[in-house]
C-alpha cells in the first residue's frame, strides 16, 4: 500500500474487499494493522459502517417479509446506537475498524461512517437523519480534509465518494424510515431526501479512471486504486449529469 502511494498522515477512505486479498495471516485485524502502519499515528482511516436494516420493511427484497408482519416491526426494531449497531453489506474490515478501540462512528442509522485516527471526531459529527451521502454528511467533511479514497480490492462500483456528486444534482425526492433515539426515547421516524442509486458507477469509474489519474497496483491478489476523493466527485458530477439525468 505504500507502493502504491498511501501516506503517513493521509485521511484515507477505504472500501475493502478482504476476500479479494487472498490469504491474509490475521485475516481482517492484519489488513486494519497495516493501514495504521501506512497513515501512522498523524493518519485518520475512515470506513464505511452502513446499516442498512434499520429500514422500513416495506422496502426489504433479500429477502421479503409479509405485509402483516411489517407494523410489528416498525414497532421492535431496536433504535439506532452507534455503539453497537452491526455493519451490514460492507464486509468484515469495516467491522473490525467499527469495534477498534477509540473508533468514532456518525449517527446515520443507515449509511454511517467509523473513523480511527486524531480527525475522527471532526470527520463524523454533524451527520444528519435527512442526509445520508450528502453535504451534511462525513463524505462533505472528507472532500473538505483532502481525502483520498483507497478501492482495496473493491470495485467502483463501492465507492460512495460518487454518491455525494448525486446529492449536488436534481433528484426526486424520497421517503426514508427508521429507528432513533431521541430525548422522549426510541422512535420510528420518517425523513424526505434525494433518492440515490449506485446504478452505473461501475461505468462510471472505468471512465474517470481513463481519463484522470488514478494509481493502480496489486496488493495481495487484489487490485487496489488509490485516487483523491474531491477530484472524484467532481468528475462524477458532470459525468452523472450526462450520462444518468434525473429531474427533481
Amino acid at each position: 500500500m505504500r507502493a502504491l502511494g498511501v501516506c503517513r498522515g493521509d485521511t484515507l477512505l477505504a472500501h475493502t474487499s478482504l476476500s479479494s486479498l487472498g490469504w491474509v495471516s490475521g485475516g481482517a485485524e492484519a489488513v486494519v494493522l497495516a493501514l495504521f502502519d501506512c497513515l501512522g499515528d498523524e493518519g485518520t482511516l475512515v470506513v464505511p459502517a452502513q446499516s442498512g436494516d434499520n429500514s422500513d420493511p416495506s422496502e426489504w427484497e433479500n429477502p421479503p417479509v409479509p405485509a402483516a408482519w411489517w407494523p410489528a416491526i416498525r414497532a421492535t426494531m431496536p433504535a439506532y446506537d452507534p455503539r453497537t449497531a452491526r455493519t451490514r453489506g460492507v464486509g468484515v474490515v469495516p467491522e473490525t475498524v467499527r469495534t477498534w478501540p477509540g473508533a468514532v462512528r456518525s449517527a446515520h442509522p443507515q449509511t454511517s461512517f467509523a473513523a480511527v485516527g486524531p480527525r475522527a471526531d471532526a470527520l463524523m459529527d454533524g451527520h444528519a437523519l435527512d442526509c445520508r451521502l450528502g453535504e451534511r454528511s462525513p463524505l462533505a467533511r472528507l472532500e473538505r480534509a483532502g481525502a483520498r479514497v483507497l478501492l482495496l480490492g473493491a470495485g467502483f462500483g463501492s465507492c460512495t465518494a460518487f454518491h455525494l456528486a448525486e446529492y449536488r444534482l436534481p433528484a426526486p425526492l424520497t421517503e426514508n424510515s427508521f429507528a432513533v433515539m431521541t430525548d422522549e426515547g426510541r422512535r420510528w421516524t420518517t425523513v424526505r431526501e434525494p433518492s440515490i442509486s449506485d446504478d452505473r458507477f461501475d461505468e462510471l469509474g472505468a471512465d474517470y479512471e481513463r481519463e484522470r489519474p488514478v494509481a493502480r497496483g496489486t496488493v495481495g491478489a487484489a487490485t487496489a486504486r488509490l485516487f483523491p476523493l474531491a477530484e472524484a466527485v467532481a468528475y462524477a458530477e458532470g459525468w452523472l449529469a450526462e450520462h444518468r439525468p434525473r429531474t427533481g
